[in-house]
């Protein structure tokens, strides 16, 4: 088994030695010192470290194992001066720890041995148990010791991703089992919900308890649903998984892909921050759900691919659109790094994000004639 391999150092961080970090000012509503930034699935894929450290092990074991998750989650923060990190896991992982048959198959994604589909399929899922979380605890409390003041950012699955997964049996492009269950089997999809929830909340109160100091909830696939549906079927669960740790006072913020029309049931349930993805300029998100929440994202994943001139315009951008939200802008992607993306286009993005954020958030100088 391979030991840990170090990532390159990156060149001398900008960021303040004390005081108040560039991501937690940002997501209180307060200036930063520096726009923050960090990506999506910044920790995995696309770094040559990461594919050297996980040669032979498999995705679910390498969650399983601190030293690994450490190292891990560390390697894009030392390459690129993120200003968070986020814990590298997976949304199946507290699924597994409880017992669940289930795979993440190379090429396909999670796969699930048993998908729910009655209420004797629903007895796989119970809350976790004391002691079933242990490795989540040592790996963050490792990770916190090693960032310093950094903050970690700890994430889990919302009920509908995690559900569309357990009920498809694997990914799916139309989600027809699920949204059949849902409407046609109300009693069933709502004690499925109620079960992921409890197991979601358990999973990122984890987290926080040891040292997580922001919490992001994947609703991955919830752009598939109208409002009507998301309302109605999906937003209480949210809203349990979110409360549960609100009241910890850690930033909570709430992503999904497609997620436009749902922007203010989603900050409904619950969010301090509204991730967006790259459908919607921020500034038109926010007003959208009416405002009293920071913004994060959005950059098009996949014009991280783009010549330089073009792709720092795109970054400009949304910083200037980032700007126009006086509540507060935390710079990501639109979704995942994509994993052929160029290590170093993404530090490119973080340098440029640092040094001409402030500067593209102040007011305009009134033209003169």
């Amino acid at each position: 088994m391979n030991d840990p391999v170090p990532s390159p150092a990156p060149s001398p961080s900008t960021a303040p030695t004390g005081g108040e970090t560039p991501l937690l000012a940002a997501v209180a509503g307060r200036e930063p010192s520096r726009v923050p930034v960090w990506f999506m699935r910044q920790a995995g894929r696309s770094l040559p470290e990461y594919k050297k450290v996980r040669e032979g092990i498999s995705m679910l074991d390498s969650c399983a194992r601190p030293d690994l998750v450490t190292e891990i989650t560390m390697q894009p923060v030392r390459r690129y001066d993120v200003d968070a990190a986020i814990f590298y896991s997976d949304i199946m992982v507290p699924l597994r720890a409880i017992g669940v048959d289930l795979d993440i198959v190379p090429g396909t994604g999670p796969v699930i041995a048993r998908p729910v589909r009655s209420a004797e399929d629903l007895e796989q899922l119970r809350d976790p148990e004391p002691g079933e979380l242990d490795h989540i605890t040592a790996a963050v409390e490792l990770l916190v010791a090693e960032l310093g003041p950094t903050p970690l950012i700890g994430f889990c699955g919302a009920p509908f991703t995690l559900a569309s997964y357990l009920v498809e049996g694997g990914p799916s492009k139309d989600y027809a089992r699920t949204k059949a269950m849902m409407v046609g089997a109300p009693d069933l999809w709502h004690e499925l919900m109620a079960r992921l929830a409890r197991i979601s909340a358990a999973f990122l109160r984890t987290q926080v308890q040891a040292g997580a100091r922001a919490v992001q909830v994947f609703d991955s696939w919830a752009g598939s649903l109208p409002v009507r549906d998301y309302r109605s079927s999906v937003m209480p669960h949210s809203a349990s998984v979110l409360t549960a740790v609100g009241e910890r006072g850690v930033p909570r913020i709430h992503f999904g892909v497609g997620t436009s029309e749902l922007l203010p049931s989603m900050v409904e349930a619950g969010a301090d921050v509204i991730g967006v993805d790259w459908r919607l300029d921020l500034d038109d998100a926010w007003r959208r759900v009416g405002g009293g929440v920071a913004v994060q994202g959005n950059l098009d994943p996949a014009l991280l691919t783009a010549p330089w001139p073009v792709l720092a315009e795109r970054v400009r951008d949304v910083l200037r659109a980032g700007g126009r939200v006086p509540t507060g802008h935390v710079f990501n992607l639109g979704h995942g790094v994509p994993p052929t993306t160029d290590p170093d286009v993404l530090a490119r993005v973080v340098d440029l994000v640092h040094e001409e954020g402030l500067a593209l958030r102040e007011p305009a100088e009134p033209a003169r004639g």
